[in-house]
């Protein structure tokens, strides 16, 4: 049992017994950079009062429900069927943690099972784990693999890559002295001159976003055919919405196929918890980080489920691991398998064809809007990129004053971009809400 001092004579006892004379000498914090003033903390207040004064403060934020939303860049304000979040929130789904037993985890073994196959059918590629943390983490995860698998310590991302997820890649490959090798974009895409010169014999994977993060439509066959070239493997990632239109991963020579699952059935949630994609050839397989479920069969010969592959290091040695990723993420792979089961193959496209149209619509009404424009003149799925001649701030303040989300301001990523934003489309803006977004930019 803990001792837990109750006086101030008690407390100097437990600090003479580990030979200090105050707590302070704990701290390994500057003098200089410890606060030194009393904390503005509020009387103390009951519990009704309390929860009188959190929702005073929540009303002064401002959400997707209250506003029309066109923020994308990695988070997305797709509509979620009510069925989704009604499964979730049952309770042999959202008290499940790691499926250790197969006898007594057959329910969450078997979901996890449907979420790979639904995958694999959506990237066409040959198998998929049970999810990943994020799209960044799971990209970065692609890239630790193809070094190993390689052994080569190159990798080649196209510029147009999310900023968030190159960081994440710099961050997994700095403590394994594996370079990274950003090739600049052209005109919204990657300047594929610059690609060809930058892969050579030492890379082991090429990265490619498709569609960019600035929403564009890269030329996936001519960065395929560099990084075959090289005999290095081709890595991407998808927006899984777009791969209903799309053609997927699988058709233009992927190794490994990674993306952000938010969109298939998961809220956008400040910003996670998220799940991220991650499928691949079948010859990676025995290297895929995380968990693979298989399915069998018992010993009555009745179809069961088991974990198949388990590649981390809590279930074998640590030096034979492929990583130390520790979840399956397994409630939002689950809302992601809810989500595509009730889409089915026809919903999925029908969706998707939505938010293309939709954000055409719109990126045309704004082309003609005096002052603003389209930054570039590249084929897009949901995204594209805005350019102002007033300040992008001004501009996306103004409309937020009109109960509008304008969109993500780029200066943030690039200074080349500083004039512009980046707008998203989805299938749940209506006609009227794209025309009232077009009629607040006219105003300015």
């Amino acid at each position: 049992m803990a001792f837990i001092p109750n006086s101030e004579a008690e407390r100097q006892e437990m600090l003479n017994a580990i030979g200090i004379g105050a707590f302070e000498d704990l701290l390994d914090i500057p003098e200089s950079l410890r606060f030194q003033g009393e904390l503005k903390l509020p009387e103390p207040l009951s519990e009704m009062e309390v929860t009188a004064h959190m929702d005073a403060l929540s009303r002064e934020n401002k959400n997707s429900s209250d506003n029309v939303c066109f923020l994308g860049g990695g988070a997305y304000d797709h509509y979620i069927p009510a069925a989704v979040k009604h499964i979730l929130l049952r309770s042999e789904f959202y008290t499940a943690y790691t499926p250790y037993q197969p006898e007594v985890a057959q329910g969450t073994l078997q979901a996890i099972y449907e979420y790979q196959t639904m995958i694999c059918e959506l990237t066409g590629m040959a198998v998929a784990n049970a999810s990943m943390y994020d799209g960044g983490s799971a990209l970065a995860e692609a890239c630790l693999l193809a070094a190993g698998h390689k052994r080569r310590n190159k990798i080649v991302v196209c510029g147009t890559l999310h900023p968030n997820y190159l960081q994440i890649i710099r961050t997994y490959c700095s403590g394994r002295g594996i370079e990274v090798v950003t090739v600049p974009r052209k005109g919204g895409v990657t300047d594929m001159n610059a690609l060809e010169a930058a892969a050579d014999n030492d890379t082991a994977a090429v990265v490619v976003q498709h569609p960019n993060y600035l929403g564009a439509l890269e030329d996936v066959d001519a960065v395929s055919q560099i990084a075959t070239s090289n005999d290095a493997l081709l890595i991407s990632s998808n927006d899984p919405i777009s791969l209903a239109l799309l053609k997927p991963p699988g058709e233009y020579g992927v190794d490994i196929a990674t993306g952000e699952g938010q969109s298939l059935g998961n809220s956008m949630s400040l910003g996670g918890p998220y799940l991220g994609i991650f499928a691949a050839t079948k010859e990676l397989v025995r290297k895929i980080p995380g968990r693979i479920v298989g399915q069998s069969v018992d010993q009555n010969g009745q179809r069961g489920f088991v974990l198949t592959l388990q590649t981390r290091e809590q279930h074998i040695r640590r030096e034979k691991a492929t990583s130390n990723i520790c979840t399956n993420q397994g409630l939002n792979a689950l809302a992601a398998t809810v989500y595509m089961s009730l889409m089915g193959k026809d919903g999925l496209p029908h969706i998707a064809n939505l938010a293309l149209q939709k954000s055409h619509y719109l990126a045309a009404k704004i082309a003609e809007i005096d002052g603003f424009g389209l930054k570039f003149e590249t084929h897009f799925f949901k995204e594209f990129v805005v350019r102002s001649e007033k300040p992008v701030e001004q501009v996306l303040d103004y409309l937020k004053s009109r109960n509008v989300f304008g969109g993500v301001p780029l200066l943030r990523y690039d200074h080349e971009l500083s004039d512009s934003f980046l707008v998203a489309v989805t299938e749940k803006r209506t006609k009227a809400e794209l025309d009232y977004f077009v009629n607040c930019l006219k105003e300015l």
